[in-house]
């Protein structure tokens, strides 16, 4: 395995053209989108009566990253990244115009604002894997942590400035301007959009339906233990980190004392820590593995939550979310490197949207919990119990530690060439049953075995059902690995998806094997038929009109 390239600085990023424009469009996106998330909540918390009630708006906006972003992820795999972010760009502008529109005609009820809310976090969970997955066609893959990394400092930059400017805004026009000023902020970016022309590859094979590429999707994450991984670090660590952000409101208006440019300065304190912590990321990377600076993220976040509990002072409790927004940051994009990292092109964006889905699915489960504790237990316990869930995701780190990904090469094989058959075969022909014959010595058995079973994995992770090894009775040098796909295009596509780094398990099976090389058989299944019902049903494929004398048997 080669050597990993030296940490990439914390602005390499921004020498590619096309990740610096949409990078900068982005910047001024993420701020119209918290001057539009401080509009909601403040004008939540003038028209209901229950704390759940204001924690609920922020769990309408993270809900649908849940519920959708396995689709979106299958969207982004299978289309034109660039045409659906313009898409769910243009449908985040609408729903934020009319909400806009709704607000100043007074027209906005609790449930309403809810809808509207859900149907804009619909947009962005639609955006999010498609410009995730884009970062690695605009950046080399040496520049990809540091890409995300600036990702989340574009976030953080306008969270520093956003709920503080979304206060004054609120407090100076109420709540409509600010939707207004967030709709206004998507047409900068739908422009940059309009002009990125992104080298696309020419397909090699037909793209799969959204319902194959989501089974696909699920099937290689569940088989990939460094994305699971990631993927339970993730639900945990956001289940507690989001009580910071569901409870500010409450922070604001009943700790505090304070009104919108309270809470707009709460939000900014977090935001400021968190371009802090996106600054100081390179280095840290460079000095804790992956697995060290998640722990000690989530920890210093659990002791930030308590200080926040605690505090009944706005300059103290600015003070405390300053780690927080540094935590934050640190550990969210760290887990996103390590998804991004693990996870070949063709399936990035599906295993970020599932990233995403437990993600942004424990922090909208937890902004509901947190916001019912507050309701009834008071703010300090719901804080504390919070602060108690991401001391967990640290512990979590004992049982299934981050791996590192410097150093892995994903890129596909690109080795493997469709063999010739003597019957004919179409895309569709199938069941195809692969048989792979396998002649190993007795001494070399127990290193078969081993690299056997991850085979195994890898091929079940790319498509390959009914896996199973078989020794022969009567020569037990003899090995059969046995499998089927539903196609011959699946067959073709299991073949296209094993990684460079899946090679060093192809030559040690070879190596191990007598002769160098196994015997392949593919076969297709066929059921036999009992004489009269095949006479029949030739009787009655000659009596139709349209049929096809030409057809495969």
């Amino acid at each position: 395995m080669a050597d990993p390239p030296p940490p990439a600085g914390t602005f390499a990023p921004l020498r590619h053209p096309a990740f610096r424009a949409i990078w900068a469009a982005s910047l001024l996106s993420n701020l119209g989108g918290l001057v539009q998330s401080v509009g909601a909540a403040w004008l939540m918390t003038t028209l209901a009566t229950s704390a759940d009630q204001v924690a609920l708006v922020q769990a309408a906006a993270t809900l649908p990253i849940m519920l959708l972003a396995l689709l979106a992820g299958a969207v982004a795999d299978s289309l034109d990244r660039r045409l659906v972010m313009i898409a769910a760009q243009g449908f985040m502008l609408a729903v934020s115009l009319l909400l806009a529109a709704l607000a100043w005609a007074g027209l906005v009820t609790p449930p309403l604002l809810l809808l509207l809310t859900f149907l804009i976090g619909c947009g962005t969970a639609l955006n999010g894997p498609a410009w995730q997955a884009s970062v690695g066609d605009m950046v080399p893959r040496a520049d990809l942590p540091a890409a995300v990394a600036l990702n989340s400092m574009a976030f953080n930059v306008a969270r520093s400035a956003g709920p503080a400017l979304g206060g004054a805004v609120v407090a100076l026009s109420g709540a409509g301007a600010a939707f207004l000023l967030n709709a206004l902020s998507y047409l900068g970016l739908i422009a940059v959009l309009l002009r990125w022309r992104p080298a696309r590859p020419e397909a090699a094979l037909p793209r799969e339906s959204l319902g194959a590429a989501m089974r696909a999707g699920l099937r290689y994450v569940s088989l990939a233990p460094p994305i699971l991984a990631a993927l339970l670090r993730g639900l945990v660590f956001g289940a507690g980190a989001v009580a910071a952000t569901a409870l500010m409101p409450l922070v604001a208006s009943e700790t505090l004392g304070g009104g919108p440019v309270t809470y707009g300065l709460l939000l900014g304190a977090f935001g400021v820590g968190a371009v802090g912590g996106a600054l100081v990321s390179g280095r840290l990377r460079a000095r804790l593995s992956t697995e060290a600076l998640v722990r000690g993220a989530s920890l210093g976040f659990a002791l930030a939550l308590v200080g926040v509990a605690l505090s009944r002072s706005l300059p103290l409790t600015l003070l405390a979310l300053l780690p927080a927004g540094a935590a934050w940051v640190l550990a969210l994009s760290s887990l996103n490197v390590t998804v991004q990292m693990s996870t070949p092109r063709w399936v990035v964006a599906r295993a970020l949207s599932l990233y995403q889905m437990a993600t942004f699915g424990g922090m909208a489960g937890g902004a509901w919990a947190w916001g019912l504790a507050a309701e009834h237990a008071g703010l300090p316990l719901a804080f504390g119990g919070a602060a108690a869930v991401l001391a967990l995701a640290a512990l979590l780190g004992l049982r299934l530690p981050l791996p590192e990904t410097a150093g892995r090469d994903l890129g596909p094989l690109a080795a493997w060439q469709a063999p010739a058959t003597a019957l004919p075969v179409e895309p569709r022909s199938g069941p195809v049953v692969v048989a792979v014959e396998w002649r190993v010595a007795d001494g070399d058995q127990p290193a078969f075995l081993r690299l056997m079973a991850e085979r195994r994995r890898v091929r079940r992770r790319d498509g390959a059902q009914d896996w199973h090894l078989l020794r022969d009775l009567a020569d037990p040098e003899l090995w059969v690995e046995r499998y089927r796909v539903p196609t011959w295009l699946d067959y073709l596509r299991l073949n296209t998806r094993p990684t460079r780094e899946d090679a060093e398990v192809w030559a040690g099976l070879r190596a191990l094997t007598r002769g160098g090389r196994p015997l392949v058989r593919r076969m297709i299944e066929r059921e036999p038929r009992p004489p009269l019902q095949d006479a029949a049903a030739a009787a009655r494929e000659l009596a139709a009109p349209d049929a096809d004398p030409s057809r495969p048997a």
